[in-house]
């Protein structure tokens, strides 16, 4: 049987991370002439993790770590996911024998589903197929080829990118603040945007401290790097990295002409 499930109903679980901060702890080794045992005993300071933060200087944020759960995404957002190389993965096989007992699962948006086309069949007969019976057509191929003893490592092979992956996601806090500058974004694909939103709102809630100013980079940052490939949404809300530069230079060349004419060099 096909199970049909529809992108934006993606399930995301925070399995470990939050509680204990570990990023204050961590930028006091650098510059703290105390003893270890000092360091570690010290009281939790909210103003050196805002120090970090606000400074740029995110490597103490590394050893504050997160680990995920997710299900019910497509491998159409894995193949997206698995780019971010400050990351670690673990997804569930597809190719270990289970007899049949593999769910045939598939993750997509509901108007490809509902969507129909004329199809031109080998014998030249012609009809109209939808996403969903494409989808179930692969699922009764497979299954027809599991009943003739076909192995799923091979068989997989036809499976669609709309194949529902499950996976545990572990990264640190500096990797997550620059997943989420980019996966946050409007730009990014809807399903993997999804995704980041759901950690996100985790994170926030289980370590607002470290996530206080998370989310996409315009966020971050104060302007939009995307430039001209701004999203069409943002345009003429959120100044682009261009724009930004303009103003900023415009201001210091009316400060150094103040300055110019106070020493009487204008």
């Amino acid at each position: 049987m096909l199970k049909e499930t529809f992108t934006g109903q993606g399930k995301v679980m925070l399995l470990a991370g939050g509680g204990k901060i570990y990023t204050d702890i961590a930028a006091r080794f650098v510059r703290s002439e105390r003893s270890l045992e000092e360091i570690a005993a010290s009281p939790y300071s909210r103003n050196i993790v805002q120090n970090i933060l606000e400074s740029g200087h995110k490597a103490a944020l590394e050893f504050d770590f997160f680990l995920f759960g997710v299900e019910g995404f497509s491998r159409v957002t894995e193949t997206q996911l698995v780019r971010k190389r400050l990351a670690s993965y673990l997804i569930k096989s597809g190719r270990a024998e289970l007899n049949g007992k593999r769910a045939f699962s598939v993750v997509y948006p509901q108007r490809i589903a509902q969507f129909g086309a004329e199809v031109t069949l080998p014998d030249a007969h012609t009809c109209t197929l939808t996403g969903h019976d494409l989808a179930n057509l692969i699922r009764q191929w497979y299954d027809a080829g599991l009943a003739s003893g076909l192995p799923e490592e091979e068989l997989r092979y036809i499976k669609p990118q709309a194949t529902e992956f499950k996976a545990i996601i572990g990264m640190n806090a500096h990797a997550l603040l620059d997943w989420f500058s980019i996966r946050c974004c409007r730009n990014a694909q809807a399903e993997i945007r999804d995704l980041a939103w759901k950690m996100l709102r985790l994170c926030r809630k289980a370590a607002p401290d470290l996530f206080v100013g998370a989310g996409p980079n315009c966020v971050q940052l104060g302007y939009c790097p995307e430039n001209r490939l701004q999203h069409p949404r943002c345009r003429g809300h959120i100044l682009t990295r261009e724009e930004a530069l303009t103003l900023l230079r415009a201001q210091s060349k009316e400060h150094f002409a103040d300055l110019l004419a106070e020493n009487g060099e204008a």
